[in-house]
């Protein structure tokens, strides 16, 4: 008889997804906690499907960075590294600041009051010193410049290495890794550029926010 290949390998693709997505949320919302063992027996219990999917979707979790793996000695959730933290936000900052220029002359007003009122919530995180707020918060924010950055080759990238780097920011020190005291600045001129339509000072505030070296004027 004929045997269908591609309805089962189909199938098999959404389930990892499906899978990959359950694990993600359950590291990015804390159920999972940095370095918790993640057993294969235990997820299958928990996710209800074969062992297959599980380390399909275990395989892509650690390419993003939100899981490590050492064969035959162990898979945990991974654990942010301080010494990791600049390296990750300039990494997203080379990517958001390029999303912001091409976002910025494409955004319509009501996306721009959106935007207005995300960047006002994470100047109240900095307020606070409130680290794991404004790593949500700033990551949100962004997502809304490159979902509007009319770029689907960047929309994708983002999409595949935003949660892995964002989740290496969740150190404890991380009001001392980041240029806290400067931070409030580049967000008031990354708002007024937004606001003026000028996709050049927006970049250059969101390359500055995000410390990337060079001369930013603030508009």
């Amino acid at each position: 008889m004929p045997i269908p290949v591609s309805p089962p390998a189909a199938e098999r693709q959404l389930l990892r997804d499906t899978v990959r997505s359950r694990i993600r949320d359950a590291i990015i919302d804390g159920t999972l906690e940095p370095g918790e063992r993640l057993h294969d027996d235990e997820l299958i219990a928990w996710l209800q499907v074969s062992r297959t999917p599980i380390r399909e979707a275990l395989g892509d979790l650690v390419r993003a960075g939100l899981v490590e793996m050492a064969p035959n000695r162990y898979t945990k959730v991974a654990t942010p590294k301080a010494e990791e933290a600049v390296e990750a936000v300039q990494t997203l900052g080379v990517l958001f600041a390029g999303a912001v220029r091409l976002a910025v002359p494409n955004l319509t007003a009501e996306v721009t009051r959106d935007i207005v009122r995300a960047i006002d919530v994470c100047l109240d995180d900095l307020a606070r010193e409130d680290g794991p707020a404004l790593n949500a918060h700033a990551v949100a924010l962004f997502s809304t410049y490159v979902e509007h950055c009319g770029n689907p080759a960047l929309v994708k990238v983002c999409s595949d290495v935003t949660d892995g780097l964002a989740y290496k920011l969740r150190v404890p020190n991380i009001v001392q890794v980041l240029h806290w005291d400067s931070m409030a600045q580049s967000f008031v001129a990354l708002r007024r550029a937004t606001e003026a339509g000028d996709p050049i000072a927006a970049e250059s505030a969101a390359a500055e926010l995000h410390a990337l070296p060079g001369p930013h004027p603030l508009p």
